[in-house]
């Protein structure tokens, strides 16, 4: 399986991170018939948060895109470790949160941080449909949260 989903993760220099422990009285993903619902995920590596803060006002878009990228990636531990990367036919949609400063209307660059994590780990079953939505206040400060619909075999 050399073109598979861990292998487009090692040429992009990616290892999936350990799931992260949920914040509440959830679970991480969860699968219903053929689709997986990815909770909320946001920027943690090795049990913390990368950043936090507002973009426009600290956090710099580019910033906050690595970031969404970050939440991608985790959300894909979070499938992997429910039903296998190996099976999923097509990410359906992911819904971007973003901590928005005052009259920051960037959402839809920062949340291709993601989405293009999706593009180049699965080729054409990684486009989606989509919403980027700014929000005042996420969980935990964080910049950036998604959730996801993943399709799986």
């Amino acid at each position: 399986m050399s073109n598979g989903p861990h292998a487009k993760l090692a040429e992009l220099g990616l290892t999936l991170p350990e799931v992260a422990s949920p914040a509440g009285s959830y679970v991480p993903a969860v699968q219903s018939g053929q689709h997986v619902y990815v909770s909320g995920q946001v920027p943690v590596a090795e049990g913390k948060l990368l950043a936090t803060g507002k973009v426009g006002a600290g956090i710099s878009a580019e910033q906050a895109k690595d970031l969404a990228a970050r939440c991608a990636l985790n959300a894909l531990a979070a499938v992997d470790a429910l039903v296998g990367l190996e099976n999923v036919v097509k990410i359906v949609k992911l819904t971007g949160f973003v901590a928005s400063a005052p009259g920051f209307t960037g959402q839809p660059g920062v949340v291709n941080g993601a989405s293009d994590l999706f593009g180049a780990v699965f080729g054409e079953a990684g486009r989606h449909a989509r919403s980027a939505v700014g929000v005042a206040e996420l969980p935990l400060d964080a910049p950036v949260e998604i959730d996801v619909i993943v399709e799986v075999a």
